[in-house]
């Protein structure tokens, strides 16, 4: 994990460096956890047996769950002195390239991209690209947008 001292120190490494995630090992549990939460139930994701004659030889991670990650897996990557929160701005594109099997391990990399000064503080790009361990082609890739408040918390 990096820690940067401030914004200041995050645009300096505007498309200049990379940050990568700890690997994050998706399971079963996970995906019918998140089944439930959204109503998605699909067999694809939630009847191993099933799954395994299917088109992807596996139960697979919902796409959306593993978008739903980003957040988690980036705090794992990088940490902003200064800020009292970091809150999903917005997505400006996504791209599902590669199912997750169940069991299988993923993580990111992530590169700013930019930094916008806003009266709360900053909204940061990145360019996120999610692997799955052993497999060459990614996951799917994202530009997310998260803003960051700085400042000292109300009480």
């Amino acid at each position: 994990m990096t820690l940067y001292a401030d914004i200041d120190a995050v645009e300096g490494i505007v498309n200049n460096h990379e940050e990568i995630s700890d690997w994050f090992v998706i399971d079963q549990e996970r995906v019918n956890t998140f089944a439930d939460a959204t109503n998605d139930h699909q067999w694809i994701h939630v009847d191993p047996e099933r799954a395994k004659a299917g088109p992807f030889g596996a139960p697979i991670a919902h796409g959306y769950l593993t978008l739903s990650l980003l957040p988690y897996l980036s705090s794992s990557a990088v940490t902003i002195e200064g800020t009292i929160m970091g809150v999903n701005y917005g997505l400006n594109k996504v791209r599902f390239i590669n199912p997750v099997a169940v069991g299988s391990s993923i993580r990111t990399r992530s590169v700013v991209v930019s930094v916008e000064r806003v009266p709360q503080g900053a909204r940061v790009t990145q360019s996120v690209t999610v692997e799955i361990d052993g497999v060459e082609k990614p996951a799917a890739i994202a530009e997310t947008i998260a803003l960051f408040v700085l400042g000292a918390p109300q009480s």
